[in-house]
């Protein structure tokens, strides 16, 4: 189904997925229970005193919308960055394709000054000519991109067989590049059916290219980060418009306990690299779920280390820019990026996570303690899909869960780090580590890692002595 925009109404190019007839109303908010949910209160649009609510809600959702608003009216509440993050920000569309002759190669662009080096090849990621159909997530210079590709057969001697494109888009954030997917499916599948008709493209540009802010500097910041209060209050944005409803459901499944060693290493800001053959749209999802584990919602937490930026997809014209990145998470379908040890602290070949530097190699063991962090998510995870099953509560999502529970976990470690390091004894001893919830032994490298990266003067004693 497609529908108008209502900021353009002559322009006819924004597809909405249809209703499912199937889905029940959402019935109202189950009262919060203490053991799993936290409870904040949000301030109402109109300036009046908030009322308490539980921080898990929403389930089953295509795109997202505010707190008791319609799709015209911005998040109430929002800084001026905030609200700036909501708007369009289009800063170049194009098509990209593949010429039997000259390879990837741009075939179309607005504005047609821009400088796309390397989009035809960050759009349509090697080996794609095995696949019929791709999303991809990537970063051009300080802005990012999402492209959809497709692989057409055709009767052709001249393309050997098959037509291969890309339609894509560059935006400052990826925050708001997942509005797009549908509209960018759509205008592949009818450059490869019609090629060379660009007037839906030149519509939809014209329509949302973006006027960026006076102070703007389009630098690329890190994956966003959540309080309980921003949680509330705008339903997380930046995390539900960045995947699709079950992306993180997936994320737990695919690569189960060894969630907990990717979790310390993107807390310790690593360089993550995860290789995978195409399709490489879920791949990106994955760069982004990492990033999630390290959220930390304490003020002063984390301005002095390196941000752990988001790369998605790379390919081996990035090989450059990450040579000076101190951490990132990113994916590709190139293997002879495992070579090149230089440019990465941990490789993650499905789920098998590895790291070359023996002084990381202790946290690829999970303990004891990892074991049963993990144990209680999954409870956690079970006690809300049975809630959405058998009471139809639907007030909560596995997406909202995993965000917090990390989140949670990371402010307890670095609350308790503050306190140590504040107090008249700075020493971290045993009773400390295992209320952050590690293991005194089996976490002592991390720890030690933590201390040094995020800056904390503490004297660790933890050692067992007469167990060397």
């Amino acid at each position: 189904m497609v529908k108008q925009s209502d900021r353009a109404p002559l322009l006819d190019w924004e597809e909405i997925p249809p209703p499912d007839p199937n889905q029940a109303a959402p019935p109202p908010p189950a009262p919060p229970r203490e053991d799993d949910s936290l409870t904040a209160v949000i301030a109402s649009g109109d300036g009046s005193p908030g009322r308490p609510r539980t921080v898990l809600c929403g389930h089953g959702w295509d795109r997202p919308h505010t707190l008791g608003t319609d799709r015209h009216v911005p998040f109430p509440g929002l800084s001026v960055r905030d609200q700036w993050e909501e708007k369009d920000q289009i800063v170049a569309v194009f098509v990209v394709t593949f010429d039997t002759r000259s390879g990837n190669m741009v075939e179309w662009c607005l504005p047609h000054d821009i400088n796309l080096d390397g989009v035809e090849f960050k759009s349509m990621a090697s080996g794609s000519h095995r696949i019929t159909s791709d999303f991809i997530y990537f970063r051009k210079g300080s802005y990012f991109g999402l492209a959809c590709f497709a692989n057409m057969p055709v009767e052709s001697e001249l393309e050997r067989g098959a037509r291969m494109k890309s339609v894509g888009i560059l935006s400052p954030s990826y925050t708001l590049l997942y509005r797009y997917m549908h509209f960018l499916e759509n205008q592949v599948r009818h450059q490869l059916q019609c090629p060379g008709q660009y007037s839906p493209l030149e519509a939809f540009y014209e329509d949302k290219k973006a006027v960026l802010p006076p102070m703007g500097n389009g630098l690329v910041t890190a994956c966003p980060t959540w309080s309980v209060t921003t949680i509330n209050r705008c339903m997380h944005p930046e995390m539900k418009i960045t995947h699709p409803a079950g992306c993180m459901s997936q994320f737990i499944q695919f690569f189960g306990e060894q969630i907990m060693v990717l979790w310390k290493f993107a807390l310790l800001r690593k360089r993550l690299l995860i290789f995978s053959p195409p399709p490489v749209g879920v791949v990106c999802y994955r760069v982004y779920c990492c990033c999630c584990l390290a959220n930390v919602s304490l003020p002063g937490i984390g301005v002095s280390v390196p941000e752990l930026r988001p790369f998605f997809y790379i390919n081996v014209a990035d090989i450059t820019a990450l040579e000076t990145e101190m951490s990132y998470v990113a994916c590709t379908t190139e293997k002879i990026f495992e070579e090149k040890k230089e440019l990465y602290d941990v490789y993650i070949d499905n789920q098998n996570v590895k790291t070359h530097r023996s002084h990381l190699q202790p946290l690829l063991r999970l303990n004891a303690a990892d074991k049963e962090k993990y144990r209680k998510l999954t409870e956690q995870r079970q006690m809300l899909l049975y809630n959405q099953e058998v009471d139809g509560d639907c007030t909560s999502t596995e997406e909202d869960l995993f965000i917090l529970f990390f989140m949670e976990l990371n402010n307890r470690i670095f609350q308790i780090l503050s306190e140590v390091a504040g107090s008249i004894d700075p020493t971290l001893t045993a009773e400390h580590v295992r209320a952050m919830g590690l293991d005194p032994q089996g976490d002592r490298s991390f720890l030690i890692d933590l201390l040094e990266v995020y800056g904390f003067d503490i004297t660790l004693v933890i050692d067992n002595l007469c167990c060397p």
